[in-house]
This record gives C-alpha cells, structure tokens and sequence, in this order.
C-alpha cells in the first residue's frame, strides 16, 4: 500500500512538474509574439518618420517647430521657477554672476597703490597668522599656486605650516617645499614617517605652528591677497576670535571660471547644524584650542565641520567677513567636486553634528540627509512632554476659508493636545454663524468675539488672553495643513531655551512659495520681505537653503509659534501695527531679548493669501501700510542699516531670490 502511494505521489509530482514547463512555454511563446509585433511596429513607425521628414511640408515648416520647442522651453522653465518673473529674475541673476566673475575672481586683487597701502597699515594688536596646510600627493601646479598664494599676502606677519605625507611617488613635493623654504623663513616644511590622513596631518602641522591664530588651508586652494589683511581688521575692529569668509568654487586654471559663489549669512548655529555653511577659511584665536584637539580622527571627511562646532560653542566673537577671499578648487576627487568622491564624508559629518548636539545636551534626535545634499541635514529632535498648543485663528465671514482651514488640522494633525480659539471680528453673513454653531460641538474649538475694528495685532492679543496652552500658534484663517506632523515641527525648535518664534513654510495655490522667512530691508519699501517668493515649491532654494531648518531674523505671523510664557513677556504683538509688520516687529523684539527665530521648511501649508482678511478689505490700506512701514523702519533704523544678518550684503534687495546686487 505504501508502495503505491509513493508512485501516486510521484506521477503527481511529474504530472505538475510537466504542466509549469507547458505553461512556461505557452508564456515564452507568447512574449515572443508580442516582441516581434512591437518590432514590426517600430520598423514601420521608422519608414514613416523617415517619409515624414522627408516631406517639403516638414522641411517649410521647421522655422515653426523652432519656434514652437522655444515656446514650450520657456514654458516647462516657469513652471520650474514659478512664474514669467521667475524667468527675468534667472536671467537678470545670470548677468549678475558673469559680473561677479571680474568683481570677484582677479580683477578683485589689489592693484599696487592698493597693496602698498594695505603693506604698511599698522594695527594695534600683534598677531601671526599660522596657516596649516595638510599635504598628500598635491599636483605640481596646485602646490605651487597655493603656496604663492600665501606668499603674496598683504599682511606679513604669517607662517605657512606644511606636513608632507606623500608617497614616495610623489617625492617633487618635498623638493618643491624645500625650495619655497629656502627662499622665505616663514615657511615650514616637515616630512612626515607616514601618511596620517587629513586629520593626522593636520594636527602634525599644528604641532609646527608658533602663531596666535590658526587658519586651515586646503593644500589645492588660494587665498585672496587680501585675506589675513581683512581677518586682522576683524581681529583688531571687533575682537574677533572665528573668522570666517565667503568663497567661490572654480574650475580650471583661472579662478575665473566660476562654478558657485558662496555668500554666506552671519553665524547662526542652527544652519551650521545642518549645513556646514561656514567651511572656508576659518581662522581662529589659539587660545580656543587650549584642553581640546584640532581635527579629531574618527570625523575624516567632515573633520572641519566638526572642529567648527566645537570652536564656535567656545569662541566669543565670531566675526563673518562677507567678502569672496577664498577660493576651493573643484577637480576630480576633491570634495567641492561631489561628494561623491568621499562617500564616508556623509556619515562623518552626521557624527559630528551628533556628537554636537550631544555636547548641548540633546539625546534623543536623528540626523538625516536631505534632497538638497547628503550633507545637508535635516534634524529631528525629541518632543519634551505633548504640551497643549493654543491655536489662533482670527476670522471675518469666509466660512469656506475658515472651514477647510479648521478640517484640515483637525482631520490631518498627528499631533493631538491642541486647542483651537477662533476670534470673531464683525462677521455679516450667515453662513459663518451657522458654521460657529457647529464648531460649538467640537470640544477643543472655541469662538470668542472681538468687537473692535479690524487690528491683526489687537485681535491676536484678544484671543491669546482665552489660551490655555503653553504654546501659541497664530494661524490665519485662509491657510491649510499639508504636513501632519506641521505643529511637531515647529513645537522642537518652540521648546528650546534659545528660540522664540518658529515660521512654517507656506505656498500659494499654483504652488509657489509665500513664506520660506522674512528678511530683514528686503523689498520696494525696504522694511522686510519674504526670502524665495515665488520660486516653485520643489526649489532647492540658494545653497539649499529651502531644505533645512534655519534662523532668520522673523517669520511671518500667518503661522507662527511661540511660548505663551516669551508672548506675555512682549506683551503680545505690537497693536499700534494694525495690519503690517507687526509680526516682524514682534520676532524683532525677541531678538533683542537674544533669542533666535527659526524657520523650518518641514511644517508645510497652503497660504490662500489673496482670501484673507485685512490688506485687502482695510479702507485706506496703501497709506496705513505706509505709515506702518514709515514707522517701522524709523523703530529699526539701525538694524535695517547695519542688514539683515542672515542675509549677505552681496545680494540684493530688490528680489528675495538671493540675487547678487550687481
């Protein structure tokens, strides 16, 4: 019997086995089928292509097509930026840059009247500059334009520290070095046993160096004549003990041939968090090093990213020189070539922003790449406790506007203790009513009425005062969730010690963005405007700057949060700003208490701007917003004079696109 169910088995198993080969074949037979009709179609939509082309037709009508792919170029490129202005402001910034080239590459060295005068300025503090630079296998060419580079300082008073850790393939840059030191004391040279690494090498020049500040200088890279000539005015004008500067990347043999300029804003540690924006050519007081390392091993790849938040947390008076004196040579296998070219750089830097982070007492965060960049970093940090978050929201009929404004955080919200206190401000259509009759039945909505003409700050004010939260949210009613987890966002940078008001990113309906933070004499009326306005909502913004979460000097009260505790202790928004401004005012006066504001690209909404209430239905709108402005910029001459400081004086202040001035 056992015998015979193990030939059925078998005969099933065979019979099984045969019937997936037939239907194997029947589906190989068939995809052959299909394979030779597509090709019978190719071949014949070829021979009538070809005909087609042939044609006088085609051959008349190609001055139209011309015309026709310029058409739908230009078309596909607004989309891209937003909008025809989009086009002219691309364009007018790349008349820009082909002026930056001579304004920044040579023509911006000193001419001789120039460095004679800048040769003999005396400055009251000593300081020698030693500037280490780390060599390995440097080209010829490089080697030679980077040391002439120093040599040719203004400022006289360095030393050029260079650790050789070539092979012994490479043995003519210690016979290059070697004959630079016979020609100039100042130089000095040292072979070293073995090669190092960057960090290795760099500590082994360090041990070289007798001056009282330190510069670190890439071994394939210039300096600007001028450089340690600007850094001891900074030095002697304003204390300064970091120094940092703007820089360009080239390409090829001339400086010239630009690849980016970089102008970069003041110190603002939470862009340096993400991106290590400060880079080239940081110079810094010696005394910062005293008890800690120059560059630390374990972060080769990022090793400077991490010696700059360690010296920044330490220095005093961290100065920003905005001018272009550095200049990273882009080729194959440096860095300012890809990143490609050191993939461990990535996770070094995440290491570095890490271990910071850790060293200000955060534990629970994570610090992930972003699309800008992979060392552009996109932080999370942990939420303390799920404190109540009192959400404002001002409101004159517009029921649909403040309907899909209330359904969408209520319906999309991940984060859930919230409350929601609509201020009624002289509403007229029913609708509206009926609507707050139904918002009575959701037990964290509330409607209070403000019966006094419209004032934005007033009705704000009116609202904060019912708040039971410890948070506020001012929210405008023609504003919609995007991202669930907007008011987590925002509450980890509201929550911190050292940040007051937080901003969202905001988009109109096409798409383009209204809000990605406010600058500081920005715009006609040179009081403040929107950073980016109107660039398209994928835009990676100037340098990345739409992809990580960064401080601005204000952001825009159609979605701010803030502690109930710092609101109360600004007395709320200013009401003599009736419709303008008064939400710059109010992140202003948080400034002057020495707290940061911060905008953050990861809490998205769509801001309906033209819907809401205020500008547009105030009688006698275009001379209050004047008057506002007037004042405005009267309260704040000097910090519009000095400018914005996370904004480059490089750029203009007729477009919020990062535009160089020129």
């Amino acid at each position: 019997m056992m015998m015979e169910n193990q030939k059925s088995n078998q005969e099933t198993e065979q019979i099984d086995y045969r019937g997936a080969y037939e239907l194997e074949k029947r589906k190989r037979l068939e995809l052959t089928g299909k394979l030779a009709e597509a090709e019978a179609k190719i071949t014949d939509l070829e021979f009538q292509l070809q005909r087609i082309k042939g044609s006088v037709l085609w051959k008349i009508s190609k001055p139209f097509r011309c015309v026709l792919h310029v058409v739908i170029r230009t078309k596909d490129r607004i989309k891209r930026l937003g909008s025809l202005r989009g086009v002219k402001e691309k364009l007018k910034q790349k008349r820009a840059e082909k002026k930056a080239r001579y304004l920044h590459g040579i023509n911006s060295f000193p001419d001789e009247a120039r460095r004679a005068l800048e040769e003999e300025t005396v400055f009251e503090k000593d300081v020698t500059f030693s500037i280490l630079v780390p060599l390995y296998n440097t080209p010829e060419r490089f080697l030679r334009e980077m040391i002439d580079s120093v040599v040719v300082q203004t400022y006289r008073k360095w030393e050029l520290c260079l650790a050789d850790g070539s092979d012994a393939e490479h043995a003519y840059v210690g016979e290059i070095c070697r004959a630079y030191v016979q020609k100039d004391s100042r130089i000095v040279y040292q072979k070293l046993a073995k090669n190092e690494g960057i960090s290795g090498n760099t500590n082994e020049c360090y041990k070289m160096a007798t001056g009282n500040y330190i510069g670190l200088f890439d071994h394939d890279d210039l300096l600007h004549p001028s450089a340690l000539y600007e850094y001891m005015k900074a030095i002697c004008e304003q204390d300064a003990d970091y120094i940092y500067c703007d820089e360009l990347t080239f390409q090829g043999k001339k400086i010239d041939n630009m690849v980016t300029l970089h102008f970069k804003p003041d110190f603002a540690i939470d862009n340096l968090r993400a991106n290590n924006y400060i880079c080239h050519f940081s110079v810094f007081a010696r005394e910062l090093l005293e008890g800690t390392e120059l560059f630390r091993s374990r972060f080769d790849g990022s090793q400077d990213h991490d010696m700059i938040l360690r010296l920044t947390a330490a220095a005093k008076h961290i100065v920003h020189v905005p001018k272009v004196l550095y200049y990273w040579r882009s080729h194959a296998g440096s860095v300012a070539s890809g990143i490609e070219a050191k993939t461990y750089a990535i996770e070094a830097a995440k290491g570095a922003v890490s271990e910071h982070l850790r060293s200000c007492g955060m534990d629970d965060f994570t610090v992930e790449s972003t699309r800008a960049y992979a060392t552009i970093f996109r932080i999370r940090y942990a939420l303390n406790g799920t404190p109540k978050i009192s959400i404002i929201i001002p409101n004159k009929d517009h029921e649909g506007d403040l309907r899909r404004c209330i359904d969408a955080i209520v319906t999309l919200s991940t984060y859930e203790n919230y409350e929601i206190i609509v201020v009624e401000n002289n509403s007229t259509q029913e609708e509206i009513f009926r609507y707050y009759e139904e918002l009575k039945k959701i037990p964290h909505v509330r409607v209070v009425t403000y019966t006094g003409e419209f004032n934005y700050s007033g009705i704000n004010n009116f609202g904060e005062r019912y708040a039971t939260g410890e948070y506020i949210l001012l929210l405008n009613n023609d504003t919609q969730v995007i991202t669930p987890d907007w008011m987590e966002e925002m509450l980890m940078y509201a929550q911190r010690d050292d940040v007051a008001c937080v901003g969202a990113k905001l988009y109109y309906e096409d798409n383009t963005i209204q809000h990605a933070g406010i600058i500081l004499g920005l715009g006609a009326h040179r009081s403040a405007g929107h950073a980016h306005y109107r660039a398209g909502k994928e835009n990676l913004g100037y340098m990345g700057r739409l992809c990580y979460a960064q401080d601005i000097s204000a952001v825009t009260g159609a979605c701010l949060m803030v502690s109930k505790e710092i609101y109360d202790r600004l007395n709320g928004l200013d009401e003599t700003f009736a419709v303008a401004l008064n939400d710059v005012d109010f992140c202003l006066r948080a400034r002057e208490l020495g707290y940061l504001n911060v905008f953050t690209p990861f809490a998205e909404l769509y801001h309906f701007e033209s819907k809401s209430r205020g500008l547009d239905e105030a009688p006698g709108k275009a001379e209050r917003y004047q008057q506002e402005c007037d004042r405005f910029r009267a309260r704040y001459r000097d910090l519009i004079d000095q400018g914005d400081p996370y904004y480059n004086p490089n750029f203009s202040l007729d477009s919020s696109m990062f535009m160089l001035k020129y």
